[in-house]
């Protein structure tokens, strides 16, 4: 990560104030009317899959979040997925590695979890397949999902052995929504 290497800790030791300000400098005050917003609409963020970076100054430099979410098939039944992102760095910052930091964070993370016996979820996020494709997100399985608002097909990835499991149409939501 350049000069500097990130210290990471859980979202949940940093105070919710940094966090918003730091994804309103990353993707600006208008992010709440984002497709992925409406996806994970009411749900809480996932505690064992999301961190925070600080540089070597103890400063807030990224966040990656993960939420739980469903993807509900042509019969209404919602199958459990795991939305990944907002991966938020400030934009002076950007270009460093501290989103790949993150991003390794959380599958590691996962990773312990499937080990301690908790099932593993698929991964869905609405990005850049060129950068996320290096953690095998790709668009392969999503061409028949549909999100609740304005959405690039080819910017809905997913990654995971679930994948083989999920139906290939349905629409994504909140967990609770479905359930």
């Amino acid at each position: 990560m350049g000069a500097d290497t990130a210290t990471l800790i859980p979202l949940s030791a940093v105070d919710p104030a940094l966090v918003e300000g730091l994804l309103d400098r990353a993707f600006g005050e208008d992010r709440h009317a984002r497709t992925a917003y409406r996806i994970r609409a009411g749900m809480n963020w996932l505690e064992a899959l999301s961190f925070a970076a600080l540089d070597n100054d103890e400063m807030l430099v990224g966040t990656i979040q993960c939420w739980p979410i469903a993807l509900v098939d042509r019969e209404g039944r919602p199958i459990p997925l795991v939305m990944v992102g907002p991966v938020a760095v400030v934009p002076e910052r950007q270009g460093e590695g501290f989103g790949v930091g993150l991003m390794a964070a959380m599958l590691d993370a996962e990773a312990r979890l499937a080990g301690d016996g908790q099932r593993p979820f698929a991964q869905v996020l609405i990005g850049d397949a060129e950068y996320y494709g290096r953690w095998g997100f790709s668009a392969a399985a999503t061409g028949g999902w549909r999100c609740p608002g304005p959405y690039a097909p080819e910017r809905l990835l997913a990654r995971g052995a679930a994948l083989a499991a999920m139906p290939a149409e349905g629409m994504l939501g909140p967990w609770t929504a479905a359930s």
